[in-house]
């Protein structure tokens, strides 16, 4: 028979490993939200619209990562010059989380909103590990509209449902 206090770390053993501490917030470095368009074969600048509607989703993004006090941001704007050049972050593969290495932060935090069609975007947010590039938790949302509370609204879910729905995994 098992001892009484070793059940819980046998349990413990069981897991996909080991959560990190309620209460220990990880420093985390939440970059601008992208715009992706398949579609577009050259880049072209961005709307004003699309630009304010990439600065909410972004607010909204640090709003409930604020809220929900798992992760800790850092301050990017030293990285401001190195984040415009390397940009987009999403298909930099690994400058993301060197930037955010650099920055202090143990977790990226990056996303980006694809336009499919004028009505219809998905909004996909991903959380990496800085020292390994492994991602950690990602999600996705599919939007109907193209207004500003539908991009918040997609934010807003894709954080609650996917992101931070529960404790982040340790990042060994």
């Amino acid at each position: 028979m098992v001892a009484p206090r070793l059940l819980p770390l046998l349990c413990a053993l069981l897991l996909p490993g080991p959560v990190l501490a309620a209460g220990e917030p990880v420093k985390a470095a939440l970059f601008p939200v992208e715009l992706l368009e398949p579609g577009v074969v050259v880049a072209r600048p961005l709307r004003p619209d699309e630009t304010r509607r990439l600065g909410l989703a972004t607010e909204e993004l640090r709003r409930q990562i604020d809220a929900n006090g798992a992760l800790a941001p850092v301050d990017l704007a030293p990285q401001a010059a190195q984040i415009r050049k390397d940009a987009p972050l999403y298909k930099c593969e690994g400058c993301a989380e060197r930037i955010a290495r650099e920055a202090g932060a143990a977790v990226a935090v990056y996303g980006y909103v694809q336009r499919n069609t004028n009505q219809v975007l998905n909004v996909t947010i991903t959380i990496t590990d800085t020292a390994s590039g492994k991602v950690l938790r990602g999600g996705q949302a599919v939007i109907s509209g193209d207004t500003d509370e539908t991009w918040r609204h997609g934010v807003r879910w894709v954080v609650k449902n996917r992101l931070l729905a529960e404790p982040l995994p340790d990042r060994s």
